[in-house]
This record gives structure tokens, C-alpha cells and sequence, in this order.
């Protein structure tokens, strides 16, 4: 049962999706709030699965908010503004719901969320931490956990709902966010180096215009995260 919270300025609004999750299985309504500043207050002292919220509001934008919670929970957008549900992709949404929501849309959405979470705590049970001497990782594909050797992988490629592990053998997907992926792998081999990628840094071929390159492949280093990257590969630059 994923517990879940709404945050919406609009009274009906919140009505409306409270009413939807009573009648959606597998999710358990917490709280709704339709003031963001309390719903984050709540989050930081509760575990939370799930938030539907609102895109846009007085106090705090929808994406001014997931940036402040960052990745403690996942996230369905309710939006009437189609623009701002795109943005909403660079963070840990699962999916976004275009107001009026009809109840067929809203189950489909949950029904994602649902599946999605469940088998993240599924790989979760499979997999624990990966320590800094690890060779390798479980990840579940299919209807199968599988082992991949550290060595043999090339990269991590977000794709929205899953991850792309390539390797030097082929491709592996797996429902399971990048974010998952940063907790377990062992930072003094691996980085991300964009919001959908993560590297291994003794794979890069060389590196042309802020894109790294693996055999073959251009890999975009993201804004956010150039200064981490430059400063991890060429440390002595960076010393004073």
C-alpha cells in the first residue's frame, strides 16, 4: 500500500483526488494540503510514497517545491499547463495529470506509480548497499535478477520509467530510477554526470566540448553537475 499525500490550492481539487485515491487500491491517502510550506514540514517528518501536486500555487510553484524535496518521494504533477508538466520530467515525477482529471486518467497514473515503487522495493530487497570493494550489482530485468559485473558497464541512461544499463555485452533495462543507482554505486568509480546519466570514469575515451565520450557514445555533462566532474577528474587544478 503506497501512502501518498495531495497538495492543491484549489478546495475542489483536492476533493476530487481524494475522492479518486478512496477508490484506487494499493494507495493509502494521508494527509492533503493546500498549502505546500506545511506539506513539506509533513514530508521531512513522515515517510511518504507518493505526492500528487499541483504545478501551480501561490506560495510555492510545484517544481520550486520538488526541488526543496528533492528525492524523498516520487511525484504525479496536476497541471493545467501542459509546459510546466515537461519540466517536471528532470525530477522524480512518474507521470502528470492535465486538469480536468478524469477518474480513467487518474487510475492509470496510479497504476504506474504503483508498479513502478513496488518493483523499486523489490530490486531494494535483492540488492543491498553496494560497499566501495564491490565488484558487482543485482539488478532486476524482466522476470529475473540479474548480476552485472562493475567492469563491463559503459554507462547508466535514464529513459523515463526505466534505466538503460549499457554494457559492453548489450543492453539492460530495468524499472529503477538514476537516482537508485547514485546511492549504490560506489562514488570513487562511478558519477553522474547529467540528470540521465551516470558514468563510469575509467571508461571515458576523452572528453570534447562538456560531452564525455565511450566507445563511441556522447554522453552530455549536465550544468549542475560540471564543476563536480571537472574537479574529480583534474583535481590538482583545483587545489590553491
Amino acid at each position: 500500500m503506497l501512502k501518498c499525500i495531495i497538495i492543491d490550492d484549489e478546495p475542489l481539487a483536492i476533493k476530487l483526488l481524494s475522492d479518486y485515491t478512496q477508490k484506487m487500491a494499493g494507495l493509502s491517502l494521508l494527509e492533503s494540503f493546500s498549502n505546500p510550506i506545511e506539506a513539506i514540514q509533513y514530508c521531512n517528518s513522515n515517510e511518504v510514497d507518493l505526492i500528487f501536486l499541483d504545478v501551480q500555487m501561490p506560495e510555492l510553484t510545484g517544481i520550486q517545491f520538488m526541488k526543496i524535496l528533492k528525492d524523498k518521494s516520487h511525484f504525479i504533477l496536476t497541471t493545467a499547463y501542459e509546459e510546466y508538466a515537461l519540466e517536471g520530467y528532470e525530477y522524480n515525477i512518474i507521470d502528470y495529470l492535465m486538469k480536468p482529471i478524469t477518474l480513467e486518467r487518474f487510475m492509470i497514473a496510479a497504476g504506474k506509480a504503483i508498479h513502478r515503487i513496488q518493483n523499486e522495493n523489490v530490486v531494494n530487497t535483492f540488492t543491498p548497499p553496494l560497499q566501495s570493494n564491490d565488484a558487482y550489482i543485482f539488478v532486476k530485468t524482466e522476470y529475473k535478477v540479474k548480476k552485472i559485473d562493475l567492469k563491463d558497464i559503459l554507462y547508466f541512461e535514464g529513459l523515463g520509467d526505466y534505466v538503460n544499463i549499457q554494457t559492453k555485452n548489450g543492453k539492460i533495462l530495468t524499472l529503477e530510477s538514476i537516482r537508485k543507482f547514485v546511492e549504490r554505486l560506489p562514488d570513487q568509480k562511478f558519477m553522474r554526470v547529467h540528470k540521465s546519466y551516470i558514468i563510469p570514469i575509467e571508461k571515458i575515451d576523452f572528453i570534447e566540448k562538456n560531452r564525455i565520450v565511450i566507445e563511441g557514445k556522447y554522453i552530455p555533462i549536465g550544468g549542475t553537475y560540471q564543476k563536480e566532474f571537472w574537479k574529480k577528474i583534474q583535481p590538482d587544478k583545483n587545489k590553491t
